[in-house]
């Protein structure tokens, strides 16, 4: 079983952010701990748990987890491996921002069980980070690395996102120096993508803001899978990379449909072919937890069809593939010969720029 823990809390929404936050300057920790542990205590008898009655892997994500109090992170840990078994090498994922990596607070989420960072470096220009509303600089990435290893963390994350439009001050290539300098174990990288109700929707509602033509947007995409292979990782999946043996785990698990909770304001759940997510707003998620009433705003059951969609999706977009009985043999000789895909071991591997055209290929394959 894998468990994912939303923790809304930010210091400020980031210009491109459409997820489940709540801003708030000083967060409210122990008022989330005894929300997020009372939703906890109500999936004690989820049928989930006949699957597997222990956990492989734990995310906590946001928001900016690294904002939660040290004592409440703990006090969460703990009360979730009483709960349930955690095995011997499971992954325990903290989402960070670099102003929040203190030696302090990494030393205390080793002792919570944390054994993974995921940072939000996000770029090394302080331009783009300015324009992004990011709450740190560049020089704090690096500080936060120092400290981070220094403590003993050993398996780090670092994300950046490209395809920044050309009015913002940022070079790519740079980017990608400086963030392989500093030796990650993994490395994600993610395109900017236009949402409705952010702050830069409405920027480029104005024209204030005008965004990177796709052309040049894939460019860069390529441009980092160069710059990752040729630093010695494996690119896995459309946005990630890693060291040999320090693949997310947590992350796999969705991309293998294995069975996951969610918990917390937001989160999703996904056990076989059910779905069902929470709701959405921390106060409303609080006051329902507390109350007694359900946390979950919705579910839905997958069709067999949408099973099969899924499958497709999940399977085409990490480097394991699909068996290549799964691909008509006409569609493969053209993606072949497009360059898109190749046929390895059994199975039917997208190439980088077959990932750029993800959606595309599904949605031909699922049609035949």
């Amino acid at each position: 079983m894998h468990l994912y823990i939303h923790v809304p809390f930010c210091a400020r929404r980031c210009s491109y952010c459409d997820f489940a936050i709540a801003v708030r300057r000083v967060v409210p920790s122990e008022e989330y701990l005894n929300a997020v542990l009372a939703e906890w205590q109500s999936l004690a008898t989820h049928p989930a748990w006949d699957l597997s009655p222990g956990l492989d892997t734990i995310y906590l994500g946001g928001g900016t987890p690294s904002r939660l109090a040290p004592a409440s992170l703990t006090a969460l840990l703990r009360r979730i491996t009483a709960d349930r078994s955690l095995a011997d090498d499971a992954e325990v994922t903290l989402e960070a921002n670099p102003d929040d990596v203190t030696p302090q607070a990494a030393e205390g989420w080793i002792a919570a069980g944390v054994n993974r960072i995921s940072l939000g470096a996000q770029s090394f220009s302080d331009a783009a980070l300015n324009w992004m509303h990011r709450t740190h600089d560049v020089r704090q990435i690096g500080q936060a690395v120092t400290t981070l290893r220094t403590a003993g963390h050993d398996n780090l994350s670092l994300d950046l996102i490209y395809g920044l439009p050309d009015s913002v001050e940022r070079d790519w290539e740079a980017d990608l120096h400086r963030a392989l300098s500093l030796d990650p174990e993994h490395f994600s990288f993610y395109g900017l993508t236009i949402e409705p109700g952010t702050a830069l929707s409405k920027w480029t509602t104005r024209g204030d803001s005008i965004p990177l033509p796709d052309d040049r947007a894939a460019g860069e995409y390529l441009t980092a899978h160069e710059a990752v292979t040729r630093a010695g990782y494996e690119h896995y999946e459309v946005s990630n990379a890693a060291k040999p043996g320090a693949r997310a785990r947590h992350n796999a698990a969705y991309w293998a449909r294995r069975p996951f909770l969610g918990i917390g304001p937001a989160a999703h759940s996904g056990v076989g072919e059910v779905r069902s997510w929470n709701v959405r707003e921390w106060e409303q998620y609080r006051r329902n937890v507390v109350s007694g009433i359900a946390a979950v705003s919705e579910s839905e059951s997958l069709s067999p069809e949408q099973v099969a969609l899924e499958d497709l999706y999940l399977g085409l977009r990490t480097s394991d593939g699909l068996p290549v009985s799964r691909v008509p043999s006409e569609i493969l000789d053209r993606w072949a010969s497009a360059g898109w895909a190749r046929s390895l071991g059994g199975r039917v591997r997208l190439t980088p720029e077959g990932w750029l055209r993800l959606d595309a290929l599904v949605a031909n394959l699922a049609g035949t």
